[in-house]
């Protein structure tokens, strides 16, 4: 028996209790990475970004094109501007991105861990509890795109918003044609009060954003029975590519 395992698990246990998220990497990064390059992303707008875990595997699987991350806590978004410091590439503005400009009271999981939340936690959650409240900026997307995107570039979402999916994505308003790809997660029960379900998210992504699922990624189980709680989905705007003999990497872009 391997004793560093075995003291690892209670570790990461407590860690997760507290809302402290352990980092790994996860076999489809790459898959993802391949997925960006081969639909000619230019920009992955990061919300929820944390401490910076999702723009990290991005450029340590290979994508070099512009990151900008969403973090409203100031916590973590300190860790994650000092990640993306060196990086001309990745910008950090300190919103949550929702359906309304203004203020929101955010419920705080643990060590402002990313379980933290515009919606309540309900108890099927087993992961954290929800130890404090925080009042952070939002915007939407919509107001915000235009000082963000260029004319022409590719833009895939990445959201890590807690049962907010379907506010961000309301907010892009008549910028969701633009949207060329999300990631988000998908609960398979009720995690956070009025959050919507996967049948719901993978509708609206459809039906509004005219994506196309490409890709399911496991996500959330219950510790106690092992069933999925939450997966992540996967959606791109489907366009007419190059053959897959050539996979056009994008270019860096300056700020």
């Amino acid at each position: 028996m391997n004793p560093f395992r075995t003291l690892r698990r209670p570790a990461h246990a407590a860690m997760r209790w507290f809302g402290i998220d352990v980092g790994r990497h996860h076999p489809g990064d790459r898959e993802l990475v391949r997925l960006l390059a081969r639909y000619e992303i230019d920009v992955v707008l990061d919300v929820g970004a944390h401490r910076g875990d999702f723009g990290a595997m991005l450029r340590e699987a290979g994508y070099r094109g512009r990151i900008v991350s969403f973090e409203p806590l100031r916590e973590p978004r300190a860790e994650l501007r000092h990640r993306a410091a060196s990086d001309d590439t990745w910008s950090v503005l300190p919103y949550a991105l929702g359906d309304r400009t203004g203020q929101a009271t955010l419920n705080v999981c643990g060590d402002f861990g990313p379980a933290s939340s515009l919606l309540p936690m309900l108890p099927r959650h087993p992961r954290a509890v929800h130890t404090g409240k925080a009042v952070v900026e939002t915007r939407r997307l919509d107001e915000l795109w235009e000082q963000l995107i260029a004319p022409g570039e590719r833009v895939f979402l990445h959201l890590d918003v807690q049962g907010y999916e379907a506010q961000v994505l309301g907010g892009a308003g008549r910028f969701g044609d633009e949207v060329c790809g999300v990631r988000m997660g998908a609960p398979l029960v009720p995690l956070f009060a009025g959050g919507r379900l996967f049948d719901e998210l993978l509708a609206l992504a459809r039906d509004q954003l005219g994506l196309t699922l490409m890709s399911l990624a496991p996500g959330l189980t219950d510790p106690g029975d092992g069933r999925m709680l939450r997966c992540d989905l996967i959606l791109l705007r489907e366009v007419v590519l190059d053959p897959p003999g050539r996979v056009p990497v994008p270019a860096a872009r300056a700020e």
